[in-house]
């Protein structure tokens, strides 16, 4: 069985419906919490699939939060080893900045639920993603990084995703998440969002029209990902 470890910010901030593609798509995986687990021994190379969750901090506040440092690094050694890699909102910026790109805040914010528009260089495998509404959290916008295939963008923000080659996957935008997960974001983020002005009902009525349709396309797009990755099963027993 191939297996993922997933780097997670905040505890609400989880796989949500990508565990269900994960298990179809026939992997295993463990959650680590990396602001307060050790990643001191971790080995950036052994599993087949390393998954970076968003957060509400950013990549370049390394001096607040030293843990980022140490993810940099293990994202750094598998890209530059071709090691597959997925990464939503910051760990998306993660990625981008492991591969040299800045990231950097947009001086709004983009949190709610639009469309987004995929790019004519995306590859076929994308098609579900174009103007379909998915649900944005985010201040920070990254670069794409040099060699990466821009892939989607929004009104608000040019860069929503990108990819390297057929190992790295990177979303700006949230696939991942249900309408009754999303009841916990509303509270965890509950300040962020009353210093927006924006109401929390309002966000509860999109996720339950458009939740569906989001988990839909994560199956397709990411499994179809999933599908073309070049793993190798890890020496394990199922």
């Amino acid at each position: 069985m191939k297996t993922a470890v997933v780097f997670r910010h905040v505890p609400f901030e989880d796989l949500d419906s990508l565990s269900e593609t994960l298990l179809a798509k026939g992997y295993r995986w463990r959650c680590i919490d990396t602001p307060v687990q050790s990643l001191g021994a971790f080995d950036a190379l052994k599993d087949d699939l390393l998954i970076v969750l968003g957060g509400p901090i950013g990549v370049y506040e390394q001096h607040l939060y030293p843990f980022l440092e140490t993810e940099l690094r293990i994202i750094r050694e598998r890209l530059d080893a071709g090691k597959p890699v997925l990464g939503i909102c910051l760990g998306a910026q993660l990625m981008a900045a492991a591969l040299g790109a800045k990231v950097a805040s947009m001086g709004v914010t983009e949190i709610g639920y639009s469309p987004v528009t995929v790019s004519e260089s995306a590859p076929a495998y994308f098609a579900p993603l174009n103007n379909l509404t998915v649900l944005h959290w985010h201040g920070d916008r990254f670069e794409i990084p040099e060699n990466a295939i821009h892939l989607a963008s929004s009104t608000v923000c040019d860069n929503q995703a990108f990819s390297v080659g057929n190992y790295a996957l990177g979303f700006q935008f949230h696939l991942e998440v249900t309408a009754a997960s999303l009841e916990s974001w509303l509270v965890g983020h509950a300040c962020e969002l009353s210093h927006a002005g924006i109401d929390p009902r309002t966000l509860r009525e999109d996720a339950i029209q458009h939740s569906a349709s989001l988990s839909s396309a994560a199956r397709q797009v990411v499994g179809h990902w999933l599908d073309e990755l070049p793993v190798q099963v890890s020496e394990q027993e199922p």
